[in-house]
């Protein structure tokens, strides 16, 4: 894990599932998915998006920054359909699907809307690929 990563880590434990820098005030969510080859536990932090009716339910972006390749935390969690989160001072089991079509872009575009950094991400990704948005459900 990158010292960058390790830091988020332990800045969101230690304030109850806040941060501060460049994610002061986001949503942001500890996600627990495991090595499809190594079967190694990892943890990456990420902002996430709140679903509107459905408080069990929640959106992560594969943006990886804009980089023209996904992270392996979404390699990790479609394989295994499953997956932990931390989101706040809670730990939960979720499940997880990918989202696609007209219901991606709806969710992706609003979270491009809240967080215009993610709109950035999609132009750097144009004709590369498309940022995959992943549901995630309290099992």
């Amino acid at each position: 894990m990158s010292d960058w990563n390790a830091n988020i880590i332990t800045e969101f434990r230690d304030n109850e599932g806040k941060v501060g820098g460049q994610f002061e005030g986001a949503p942001m969510v500890l996600l627990h998915h495991y090595g499809r080859r190594s079967g190694q536990e990892y943890v990456a932090p990420t902002m996430y998006l709140a679903d509107d009716n459905d408080p069990d339910l929640i959106y992560v972006f594969a943006s990886k920054g804009g980089a023209p390749t996904n992270p392996e935390w979404y390699r990790n969690l479609t394989a295994a359909g499953k997956g932990t989160v931390e989101r706040g001072t809670e730990t939960y089991e979720v499940i997880v699907k990918e989202v696609t079509g007209a219901d991606r872009d709806r969710i992706y575009a609003e979270q491009a809307r809240r967080y215009p950094g993610f709109a950035d991400y999609e132009r750097s990704t144009a004709g590369i690929r498309t940022i995959p948005v992943l549901e995630l459900k309290r099992a």
